[in-house]
């Protein structure tokens, strides 16, 4: 399905019925990635999975697309399709623009789980990582994407799922390069939004990878402290829906049901 917004096409799928449940992509990914979950998902649930700006087959919208942005257009989704109350699942960047569309609408969120992502904003470190990214992007587009998803796995399963990985670069690469830097520039100046997982009323629930090459694993133990936040820890990388795939699939429908 296609929405026109502000002069580009979102595209989004929906299907099933039920509970709405909302599955966010990640950086330099697509709604493609949870196909493998779809039709377990959809027995019992409305399932949307939506492609986020500048990626899949959803167009660009501006030079930075920041996470209030893509949440924006994920709200206009859901108006369109009178989806008033959901569950909203997200992978990585996924999960900051779940944060930024729960601070928007609180009153529309049943639940958010954050796969693999955090609610504190960018450290100094990591907004110099991505100036560095955004350059080498311009420099070589592909090469940058052929790293940067090989990097999200634990250095063991890089062979282990090495046809996964092909794959998952083969659809990164249709990523147009202004939806990868306008993405970057929306991560970097994302704003912490730690305190939601305090002071909101919807069950929550963090997905945590212990060998997540990209996010910090005490800095999201230290996040769920004093907080009514549900906590998944699988042993590997940043990719649980793919090497954690069968565990992650159970703990996310565990997750819905119990709403």
């Amino acid at each position: 399905m296609v929405l026109e917004y502000k002069g580009t096409n979102i595209f989004y799928t929906d299907a099933g019925k039920g509970e709405a449940v909302v599955l966010l992509h990640g950086f330099l990914e697509n709604s493609s990635m949870w196909e493998p979950f779809i039709s377990t998902l959809t027995k019992n649930n409305r399932v949307i999975c939506i492609d986020l700006l500048g990626h899949g087959k959803t167009g660009c919208l501006d030079y930075v697309h920041t996470m209030e942005l893509m949440a924006e257009a994920v709200e206009a989704v859901l108006k369109k399709q009178k989806i008033r109350r959901s569950i909203l699942v997200g992978h990585s960047m996924g999960g900051y623009v779940s944060l930024a569309f729960a601070e928007r609408n609180p009153d529309a969120v049943k639940g958010l789980c954050l796969m693999n992502s955090t609610a504190r904003a960018d450290t100094s470190e990591k907004k110099l990582n991505r100036d560095r990214g955004i350059l080498a992007v311009k420099h070589n587009h592909k090469t940058f994407i052929r790293m940067a998803i090989t990097n999200l796995f634990r250095p063991k399963n890089r062979t282990l799922f090495s046809p996964e990985i092909k794959k998952v670069i083969q659809e990164a690469q249709k990523t147009p390069l202004q939806g990868i830097i306008a993405a970057l520039e929306g991560m970097k100046i994302r704003v912490d939004r730690e305190a939601l997982l305090h002071f909101t009323p919807f069950k929550k629930m963090l997905i945590i990878s212990k060998k997540d090459p990209a996010l910090d694993y005490d800095s999201l133990i230290a996040q769920t402290k004093d907080t009514q936040v549900e906590v998944a820890e699988f042993p590997d990388g940043h990719m649980s829906h793919i090497e954690n795939k069968d565990e992650f699939l159970h703990i996310i429908m565990h997750f819905i049901e119990n709403i």
